[in-house]
C-alpha cells in the first residue's frame, strides 16, 4: 500500500491551490464557512459550480464521456481536500453525486442526452423522494402509489424529508408499482417534474431554525413514463447502485477543518484547559484514524479493489466523529453558543455577532449533525453490515 503522492499528484494538487486562490471569492468562502449542514444555499452553490462547470470541475467523478473531468481516485481525492481546506461552499450532490451517475448507468439514450448537460450547468437542481411517513430507514415498506395509465403513472401519497425541495426543479423518486412478491420486487424509479400540477411543497423547519426539509404531496400526479430510468418493478436495483454514490467520498479533509475550528474556539474559551485539551486529542487521534483507513481504501480503489464493509465502519466514524467535534465547540462556547444569529450568519452581513463569530454556526451545525448517524443509512444498520459481512454474526 503507497499512500505517498507521486509528482504529478503534487503538481495537480498545486493547480488546484491557483485555481481555487484565483477564483474562489470572499463570498463564497464565508458561504463555505457559515454552511451548517449537508447542503449549502444555492444561491452559493450553483455560482460556485459555474465557475467549475466553466473549467470542466464541477463533476469530479464522472467520466469524460459525460462531460466530467475523467480523474482518477486520487486527484478526486486531493481536490476534495484541498476545496474543504479553502472553505469551498459544497456543490449539492443531488444530481451531481446522485442522479447524474444513476442515469448514466441505466437511464436511456434520451435521458442521457437530455439531463446530463443540465446536471452539470446547474439548470437542474434535484432533491430526492425516498423517505415517507413511516418508511425512512426499512425503505422497502414504502407505500407512495404509482398506478399505470396509458403512456403515465399517476401518483399518490407523499415524501418527507426532502431536502430543498423549495428549491429543486427536478426529483428521482422510488414509488409503489406492485405488491406481489417482496416489497423491493414492487418499486420503480422515476424522474419527475416539480411543477407538474396537483404536487405540492410544504416546509419542516428544522431543530436549527432551517427550512432545509419538506414533505412533498402528490395528488394524483401524472408522469410519463419515458420518465423511468429501468425496467418497472427493478426500481429496487436502481436505488441500490445510486447507494453506492450516496455513501461514497471521503471525509477526513472535512474533520480535520472541523477539528480546527473547536480548537481554536477551545483555546480562546478556556486557553491550555486539561479537560478541554484531553477531548480535544481525543477527537484528533479519531481523526487521524478515520484519514488513514480512507487512505486506505483509496489505495484499494486505485488498485481496482472494491472497498467492502470498509464504507460502513467509515460512515459510522465519521458522522461520530463529527458530531463529537461539534460538542466540543458548544461546550467551549457555553452561553454564547444558544444565541439565534440567523441575519448575521448570511455572508456580508453587517449585524455584529453577539460573542464570538464562531457561535454563528456551531448550535446549529450542531443541531443539523445528529442526522448524519441516521440519513444514507443509519450507524445502527452499518453496524449490522459490518457484523454480518465481516464477523459472520
Amino acid at each position: 500500500m503507497n499512500l505517498e503522492l507521486r509528482d504529478e499528484d503534487l503538481a495537480f494538487r498545486a493547480e488546484v491551490r491557483t485555481f481555487l486562490d484565483e477564483h474562489l471569492t470572499p463570498v463564497l468562502r464565508a458561504a463555505g464557512e457559515r454552511t451548517t449542514s449537508v447542503f449549502c444555499d444555492p444561491r452559493y452553490s450553483l455560482a460556485w459550480q459555474r465557475i467549475l462547470h466553466a473549467r470542466g470541475w464541477a463533476a469530479p467523478s464522472w467520466p469524460r464521456a459525460y462531460g466530467g473531468p475523467g480523474w482518477t481516485d486520487v486527484q478526486r481525492s486531493i481536490f476534495a481536500a484541498e476545496c474543504a481546506r479553502a472553505s469551498a461552499p459544497g456543490l449539492a450532490p443531488m444530481g451531481l453525486r446522485m442522479a447524474g451517475p444513476v442515469i448514466m448507468g441505466y437511464g436511456t439514450p434520451e435521458q442521457k442526452a437530455h439531463y446530463l448537460p443540465r446536471i452539470l450547468s446547474g439548470e437542474d437542481y434535484w432533491c430526492q423522494g425516498y423517505s415517507e411517513p413511516g418508511s425512512g430507514s426499512d425503505l422497502a415498506s414504502l407505500q407512495m402509489q404509482a398506478v399505470s395509465d396509458g403512456e403515465d403513472y399517476v401518483l399518490s401519497g407523499s415524501k418527507i424529508w426532502t431536502t430543498h425541495a423549495q428549491f429543486a426543479n427536478r426529483m428521482f423518486c422510488l414509488v409503489r408499482t406492485g405488491r406481489e412478491g417482496k416489497p423491493q420486487a414492487g418499486i420503480t424509479f422515476l424522474l419527475l417534474d416539480m411543477a407538474t400540477p396537483s404536487l405540492e411543497v410544504k416546509p419542516i423547519v428544522t431543530l436549527a431554525g432551517e427550512h432545509e426539509v419538506n414533505q412533498v404531496f402528490f395528488d394524483n400526479v401524472r408522469v410519463p413514463k419515458a420518465n423511468r430510468v429501468g425496467e418497472e418493478n427493478q426500481g429496487w436495483t436502481v436505488a441500490k447502485y445510486l447507494l453506492e454514490f450516496e455513501r461514497g467520498g471521503g471525509s477526513a479533509p472535512g474533520l480535520k477543518v472541523g477539528l480546527e475550528r473547536a480548537a481554536r474556539v477551545a483555546g480562546a474559551a478556556h486557553g491550555d484547559d486539561p479537560h478541554h485539551r484531553r477531548r480535544l486529542m481525543e477527537a484528533e487521534i479519531a481523526v487521524q484514524a478515520i484519514d488513514m483507513s480512507e487512505r486506505r481504501v483509496l489505495s484499494a480503489l486505485a488498485s481496482g479493489k472494491p472497498p467492502g464493509p470498509a464504507s460502513s465502519m467509515l460512515k459510522i466514524n465519521d458522522t461520530e466523529a463529527m458530531q463529537r467535534i461539534d460538542e466540543i465547540s458548544i461546550a467551549a462556547l457555553g452561553l454564547y453558543a444558544g444565541v439565534e444569529q440567523m441575519e448575521a450568519r448570511e455572508p456580508g452581513s453587517n449585524l455584529e455577532p453577539i460573542g464570538p463569530e464562531a457561535g454563528l454556526t456551531a448550535m446549529p451545525r450542531y443541531l443539523n449533525n445528529r442526522a448524519a448517524s441516521i440519513y444514507g443509512g443509519s450507524n445502527e444498520i452499518q453496524r449490522d453490515i459490518i457484523a454480518r459481512l465481516v464477523l459472520g454474526l
